[in-house]
């Protein structure tokens, strides 16, 4: 093969590759961990239905996350502040 074609095919197939490692990468998970500490200040304890929440957040189900952490307890306005915290990164 020629340098003239190989060069510019390296160069593509290594853009894709890393354009998409860029485009998997979990940044969201970052957010989980603020919607938990918003939580905790409201005195409920972290627990697997709150991370659950959390993660509902995360994917853009705010109405999910809300009346899932209502349900363990958090009030109205601290839930929808965690869910907010989840789903758009400070």
């Amino acid at each position: 093969m020629r340098t003239s074609t190989l060069v510019p095919g390296v160069l593509t197939g290594l853009a894709l590759v890393l354009g998409g490692a860029a485009f998997a990468a979990p940044t969201a998970q970052a957010d989980i961990p603020a919607c938990m500490n918003m939580v905790q200040q409201t005195g409920v304890e972290a627990s697997a239905a709150v991370t659950a929440a959390c993660t509902q957040g995360v994917h853009g189900d705010l109405q999910g996350c809300v009346a899932a952490l209502t349900g363990v307890g958090v009030p109205g306005g601290a839930a929808t502040g965690a869910c907010r915290l989840a789903a758009n990164p400070p």
